[in-house]
C-alpha cells in the first residue's frame, strides 16, 4: 500500500509482527522485559528469507560472541565487586576483542549485531543480579533471531513487494559503495599529501 512518498509493505507489517511476538511470548512465560529479543528480531528480519538465513547465521555468530563476552564482562565485574572501572576499561577492551575476532572469522556483517548484544546485555544487568540472569538475556537474543526468521518462512513477499524491496537493498548499497570510495580517496589524498611532505622534508 502507498501513498505518495509513504509505503506500507510486508517487511514493515512482519517487522511490527515480530515485536508483537516477542511481547505475548515473553509475558506469557513470564521472562520479564521483551527489549532484547524484540531488537534482535527485528535486526534478524530481511526482505525474503535466503537474505534473512544468510543474515541470521552472521548474526548467530554475532550473538553467540557479544553474549559469551558479556557473561564473561558480567563475572568480571562481579569478581572486582561492580567495580567502575571494570565498566570503563574492560567493557571498552571486549569491544575491541569483538570486532578483531569477527573480522578473523572474516564475520564483518555480524560486527555491529556482536557489539549491540554485548553492550545491551552488559549495561542492562542491575546490579546484585545473578549469572543466570546474564544468561537469560543472552538467551532472550536468540529467541529473537529465531522469531525473526520465523517469520520469513512463513511469510513470503509477493514477487512486486519483493522486487521493491530489493531495489531498496541496492540503492542502500549503492550509497556504502559511494562512501567506502570517497573514503579510500580520502585516504589516498592524504598518502600522497605525506609522501610531498616527506620528499619536500628531504
Amino acid at each position: 500500500m502507498e501513498v505518495g512518498p509513504f509505503r506500507l509493505g510486508m517487511r514493515t507489517l512482519k517487522t511490527a509482527l515480530a515485536v508483537m511476538i516477542c511481547i505475548i511470548l515473553f509475558k506469557v512465560l513470564d521472562r520479564g522485559a521483551p527489549m532484547i529479543a524484540a531488537l534482535a528480531a527485528v535486526f534478524s528480519l530481511r526482505q525474503d528469507l535466503t537474505t534473512s538465513l544468510t543474515f541470521g547465521k552472521s548474526r548467530i555468530l554475532g550473538n553467540t560472541l557479544g553474549g559469551g563476552l558479556a557473561i564473561l564482562y558480567f563475572l568480571v565485574k562481579d569478581l572486582f565487586s561492580n567495580d567502575f572501572m571494570v565498566e570503563l576499561f574492560f567493557l571498552p577492551l571486549l569491544v575491541i576483542i569483538v570486532i578483531v575476532v569477527s573480522d578473523g572469522m572474516n564475520n564483518n556483517s555480524g560486527i555491529i549485531s556482536a557489539i549491540a548484544t554485548l553492550l545491551l546485555i552488559s549495561l542492562s544487568i542491575p546490579q546484585g543480579e545473578s549469572f543466570y540472569f546474564a544468561l537469560s538475556r543472552v538467551i532472550d537474543t536468540f529467541i529473537g533471531t529465531f522469531i525473526g526468521i520465523g517469520l520469513n518462512f512463513f511469510f513470503k513477499p509477493k514477487p512486486i513487494e519483493e522486487k521493491h524491496e530489493i531495489e531498496e537493498d541496492l540503492a542502500e548499497l549503492a550509497k556504502k559503495e559511494e562512501e567506502l570510495e570517497k573514503l579510500k580517496k580520502k585516504v589516498q589524498d592524504r598518502v600522497n599529501a605525506e609522501k610531498e611532505h616527506d620528499e619536500i622534508e628531504k
